[in-house]
């Protein structure tokens, strides 16, 4: 009995041991020839050298996440809400106290690729690490040399994290690293156009970040084309990011002119950005050489259903005219609504009516350039109704654009309408011309607004 209790308690020992090795062991850091495979298909021929480095911070969208919007540009100190807590984003500008201004190259590409602080600490996958893995080391050094050497450093020190237990222990992400870190380094395809959106979309942009779903422990579900839920659809902090891929997706309904448009001002005849994308085209793809949003739209376009959308949808320019003599005749909710029947028209199409129809039109068809589509919008009919209730409290901002300067608000509603009338409001567009979705409770809205 006693010999069997020594090799219970000498098995017990390793197995703590080996766990400790597991979770306190550091990770390798990844070697720069690993981020070399695909250099030489990644060249710019139409930006200048010197330019370079900070166009490749911009195509990583580092200022997104790491500029507050009251703060100063990479010093850190955005929200991110989790299940898990709250996290604030770091300081990355070259302070050498409160930002990066001490790290080396090699820190910085472990930071970037493997999500190792500079001390040894595992970052919060907050940080997209894991799509970074994709970036060349090319990249990797010009990002460095972007924020050493023409960053300003500023001295700001963000909120800690306010992360619940067992999260704030960041042990536990080595264990979350060994489930989810793809290998590193990009295989880029043989079309050059193609690599280059490719690399762009799986890698620095980080697309699938927020247009992949994850698993129960929040892994990514894919890296590449290769893999069918990567850009299937996602969700970040209640709002809906669509599936990229789907015969109902933007690249398989837009045109490619259409698709630009949108990526590169926030806005096209039939949609405008709303939600977390609003910062990706604010801080990064605005400011994209002309070659790479072409060659992301290609790419976009062809991982889509049949190749993308029709040609002939037009861009930046259209000629839809709302004939409102005619809505009698369109049948349905556009009929519905021209009558303005109070006695026809339920609270939710009142409410529209009242508030939402001098923009949006009776069609739900919205204004070009300036007012989205409420009919077939995608955050109208996602499942989860999160990203259309924070409109409607909360309001929109369409960013300026260096292509369409002229910004855009949209009011919230949080102040003027109750629960029950966001939510009847909501589930009438979410049903209305052509839309599917379904009916919203007064507490999704309570939730939404608390």
């Amino acid at each position: 009995m006693k010999t069997f209790l020594r090799i219970l308690a000498a098995l017990a020992v390793i197995g703590l041991v080996a766990l400790a090795l597991f979770v306190f062991w550091p990770l390798d850091r990844t070697a720069p020839e690993r981020l070399a495979l695909a250099d030489g298909t990644m060249a710019l021929p139409d930006v200048e050298t010197d330019a370079y480095p900070r166009l490749a911070a911009v195509a990583a969208d580092c200022g997104a996440c790491h500029s507050a919007d009251d703060g100063e540009r990479y010093a850190g100190g955005r929200a991110f809400p989790t299940p898990m807590g709250t996290i604030y984003s770091t300081n990355i500008t070259p302070d050498p106290e409160t930002g990066i201004g001490t790290y080396t190259l090699a820190d910085f590409r472990a930071a970037l690729v493997d999500g190792i602080r500079d001390d040894g600490a595992h970052l919060y996958p907050a940080m997209p690490y894991t799509n970074y893995r994709k970036l060349t080391e090319r990249d990797v050094e010009a990002i460095y040399a972007y924020f050493m050497n023409e960053v300003e450093p500023v001295r700001h020190i963000p909120p800690d994290n306010e992360m619940t237990f067992p999260f704030n222990l960041r042990f536990g992400i080595r264990a979350w690293k060994w489930l989810s870190l793809p290998e590193p380094g990009f295989v880029a395809p043989d079309d050059p156009v193609l690599a280059r959106g490719a690399y762009l979309v799986e890698g620095p942009e980080h697309c699938g970040a927020c247009h992949t779903p994850r698993s129960v422990f929040y892994v990514q579900q894919g890296y590449t084309a290769a893999d069918p839920a990567f850009l299937s659809g996602g969700e970040l902090n209640g709002w809906p990011a669509p599936s990229l891929r789907a015969a109902d997706g933007a690249p398989a309904r837009w045109s490619a002119a259409a698709l630009k448009a949108y990526l590169q001002t926030g806005r096209n005849v039939s949609s405008a950005t709303a939600g977390e994308m609003t910062n990706v085209i604010e801080h990064s793809l605005q400011y994209l050489p002309e070659s790479d949003i072409d060659a992301i739209v290609a790419y976009l376009r062809a991982i889509a259903p049949n190749g993308g959308g029709s040609e002939d949808e037009p861009a930046l320019t259209g000629s839809r005219a709302v004939a409102l003599w005619d809505a009698a005749a369109a049948g349905g909710t556009t009929a519905l609504l021209a009558s303005a029947d109070p006695a026809a028209l339920d609270i939710g199409g009142r409410l529209y009516l009242d508030n939402c129809s001098a923009c949006h039109m009776i069609d739900g068809k919205g204004g070009d350039l300036m007012f989205p589509e409420l009919d077939g919008n995608s955050i109208v009919q996602a499942d989860q109704p999160g990203g259309l209730l924070n409109v409607i409290l909360h309001g929109e901002t369409l960013p300026s654009t260096r292509l369409a300067p002229m910004q855009l608000d949209m009011p919230g509603f949080a102040n003027r309408l109750n629960d029950a009338e966001i939510a009847a409001l909501a589930t009438f567009l979410r049903t209305a011309w052509s839309n599917t979705a379904p009916p919203v409770a007064p507490e999704d809205v309570a939730d939404m607004r608390n």
